[in-house]
């Protein structure tokens, strides 16, 4: 489903948008690394405890000797009660209704407003579109410009050095 956006006209040009009114989807999870820039982003149809299960597991395969750290907030898929978490990945939950201190929450803000106005004809022009943003614009400095959190550093560092 198109979702439409503001753009720049000249005053008094109402602009036209193509709008498409058809509803599938995909999902993407994702992990960012405000220390380093580092990013791991996985294309899923679909959200569920085990798909949740299986995203850490691929995390953890990724890079093994690193722990890491995830920000999660309360939905209802990253329920930790059944599922197995790999040794390096620590979970940290967030209180509910702060999206604002998830930093993954501000690279699907930054994806969503180049998302905005564009109308894909099928899923496959849709994904290749994601595929190539995740390629192309996701790059080390740009995560670590949007995701950085003094708080998170300082703290983790605090962690790290004792």
């Amino acid at each position: 489903m198109t979702h439409v956006g503001t753009c720049l006209t000249a005053k008094g040009v109402k602009p036209l948008v193509k709008y498409q009114q058809a509803f599938k989807s995909t999902y993407l999870f994702g992990s960012f690394s405000p220390i380093n820039g580092d990013s791991f982003i996985w294309e899923i149809n679909g959200v569920d405890t085990l798909v949740f299960e299986a995203y850490l597991k691929a995390f953890s395969s990724y890079k093994p000797n690193e722990l890491k750290i995830i920000i999660i907030d309360n939905a209802g898929f990253h329920s930790t009660a059944n599922i197995d978490v790999p040794d390096n990945i620590k979970l940290i939950n967030i209180p509910p209704y702060s999206p604002e201190l998830n930093p993954s929450e501000k690279i699907w803000s930054y994806l969503k407003t180049r998302f905005k106005n564009h109308v894909f004809e099928n899923m496959e022009k849709l994904t290749k579109w994601l595929n190539n943003m995740v390629k192309d614009k996701i790059k080390p400095e740009m995560v670590k410009s949007i995701v950085h959190n003094e708080f998170y550093i300082s703290s983790f560092m605090a962690q790290f050095n004792s």
